[in-house]
């Protein structure tokens, strides 16, 4: 049963974990994350947001038949990254929510 002070305590810790969600959005991005590709012969280097910051492509790949390898390599890369940032983003939220149960469908917009 709810009291006044059960309901008190419950928003505060709404509060804080939406303040510290606020604090994890700003971590996340700010954090860069490299996806690889082809061991390492294209790397792609993404933010937090997802935006692409550095396409890396080693210079043993430039010959004009192996374009459709290299521009496949380029996908698995960017791919890679973009998993790399979804893992960290579910590490920082499973920290955030230790303890409290959370929908596994919540969308925390981040």
């Amino acid at each position: 049963m709810f009291n006044k002070e059960n309901l008190g305590n419950l928003m505060q810790q709404a509060q804080k974990i939406q303040k510290n969600m606020k604090n994890i959005q700003k971590e996340i991005k700010s954090i860069e994350v490299t996806g690889e590709s082809g061991a390492g012969l294209i790397k792609i280097t993404l933010n937090g947001n997802n935006n692409c910051k550095k396409i890396e492509i080693d210079s043993n790949l430039f010959k004009e038949e192996d374009k459709e390898i290299i521009e496949d390599l380029i996908v698995a890369a960017f791919n890679n990254a973009i998993m790399k940032i979804s893992e960290e983003k579910k590490k920082r939220i499973s920290k955030l929510s230790h303890g409290m149960p959370l929908p596994k469908d919540i969308n925390l917009n981040i």
